[in-house]
């Protein structure tokens, strides 16, 4: 054994290789619990993932939009959605918040009037989500 070595093992500025390995294991076991945690939230996310398809809209009069749209999300979850009214200038002129209650399909198709306050040029569904 060399001088630094011996002066190494006498002052502790040596790990042991016990030390290494508990080391190693514990980094490799905050790794996979960090990628576990990453993992469930992504999957956590997408369950409750909402599609929406507007199909049509149909300017009933001055003061009303008829607004006819497709649902796909998660099977037996209620789901809400913005329902929106612009005019030419994109300006918001009418919006509805609707609530649906759980259904055993996954896809589903409303029709719903929202109540406008000046001439709109379209209707839309804005957002969906599980409240």
């Amino acid at each position: 054994m060399t001088t630094q070595e011996l002066l190494d093992e006498r002052y502790g500025r040596t790990r042991s290789r016990r030390s290494r390995r508990w080391w190693t294991l514990g980094a490799g076991a905050a790794i996979a619990a960090g990628v576990g945690v990453i993992a469930w939230y992504a999957f956590a996310s997408a369950a409750d993932a909402v599609d929406t398809t507007t199909t049509a809209f149909h300017l009933v009069d001055d003061h009303t939009v008829t607004v006819t749209f497709q649902i796909t999300g998660p099977a037996d979850k209620a789901i809400a959605c913005v329902l929106e009214a612009d005019d030419a200038d994109h300006g918001v002129v009418g919006w509805k918040v609707v609530q649906y209650p759980a259904s055993g399909t996954h896809a589903q198709a409303f029709t719903e009037q929202i109540p406008v306050t000046g001439i709109a040029t379209t209707g839309f569904v804005n957002t969906c989500w599980v409240p």
